[in-house]
């Protein structure tokens, strides 16, 4: 007789998943950016290929994602606080990269901008 997981594994391993996968998008979307990468808003180059193609801030998504997994599979009511802090630094971070992007790279960044999302 098989029984279905219950609620607690289902979250575990939901959350383990969503936070592996994030975290290798992480990755990867820090590798798509190459030397354009900074830790504050300088624009270099206007990246729109791989990840960035579709996403204009996917690591700050993946980033989030990421600690949303980890806190699912945590199972502690504590474990969302780290994403309650990123979450409004990424959102205050993609603006001001906005507007750098925006200023330096023009017509060019506006029709990125309405070809991705977020």
């Amino acid at each position: 007789m098989t029984t279905l997981p219950d609620r607690y594994h289902v979250e575990t391993v939901v959350g383990v998943t969503l936070a592996v996968i994030s975290a290798a998008c992480t990755v990867l979307a820090r590798v798509q950016l190459g030397k354009s990468f900074t830790l504050t808003p300088q624009p270099r180059e206007l990246v729109t290929h791989g990840l960035y193609s579709r996403l204009q801030h996917p690591i700050y998504i993946f980033v989030d994602l990421t600690i949303g997994g980890i806190a699912l599979a945590l199972h502690r009511w504590y474990a969302p606080l780290p994403l309650a802090i990123s979450w409004p630094r990424q959102m205050r971070n993609a603006r001001a990269e906005s507007r750098v992007l925006r200023e330096k790279f023009r017509e060019r960044y506006e029709l990125y901008r309405d070809a991705t999302w977020f």
